[in-house]
């Protein structure tokens, strides 16, 4: 049965150099820093693509971050995947653990994270998630 860990999240994103990308390009490099607040007291830095197009509301993202703290008291490390796509406004976002990515207390963690933004720009997660039964 999936556990589930709620909290806000501040996100840091820096623009990358894109000298190598052609002239005109709509695709972009972000690095990410985030602390999350909450059940996952927690910092992560990981790296973003993004793809822009002509219509407004309709673009791609994709970005792997490291994670590094603790869930629900428990310590280690995890990768979270990311893809997303809004399709003239209409956004789809999958956020999901890498397979064997967790270390230390963490060790066999699986699970998905949705994120919201709310007024004001405000960010939340809501990570459902399980781990091995530690026998303790």
């Amino acid at each position: 049965m999936p556990t589930r860990a709620t909290g806000p999240f501040d996100v840091k994103l820096t623009p990358q150099s894109t000298d190598s990308m052609p002239e005109g390009t709509t695709l972009g490099r972000m690095s990410l820093d985030k602390q999350f607040h909450g059940d996952l007291e927690a910092a992560s830095k990981g790296e973003m693509l993004t793809a822009m197009t002509s219509v407004k509301g309709s673009a791609g993202y994709v970005a792997i971050e490291r994670v590094t703290g603790a869930l629900g008291g428990r310590k280690g490390t995890f990768t979270l995947q990311h893809s997303g796509t809004m399709a003239r406004g209409a956004q789809q976002l999958t956020v999901t653990v890498v397979p064997d990515s967790g270390t230390g207390d963490l060790a066999g963690l699986t699970g998905s994270m949705a994120i919201r933004i709310e007024a004001g720009g405000k960010h939340f997660y809501d990570f459902d998630y399980e781990l091995p039964d530690t026998g303790v």
